[in-house]
């Protein structure tokens, strides 16, 4: 999601497809390929927020398992204070 006026940027992140801390597992099936692919999401996440950044934006990150008010009630502070 976008304010594009504001220039925040928000994403919810999967826990699978982006390596959640609390919640990531690796398939044993084809391992080496899916240790690689989720390393790539990381470092392209990584890449798009300084990317992003270096433009001027907020970048704002939450897990999918996080709670949508708390989450809501972040990006409403991030928006109004820009």
């Amino acid at each position: 999601m976008v304010f594009i006026r504001r220039r925040v940027a928000v994403f919810v992140d999967g826990c699978f497809w982006h390596s959640c801390p609390e919640h990531a597992t690796t398939p044993t099936a084809n391992r080496e390929w899916w240790v690689a692919k989720l390393e790539r999401n990381e470092q392209r996440d990584r890449h798009t927020d300084e990317h992003l950044e270096g433009l001027g934006w907020t970048v704002l990150r939450f897990w999918e398992h996080e709670d949508a008010t708390a989450a809501v009630d972040v990006i409403e502070h991030a928006v109004r204070s820009t």
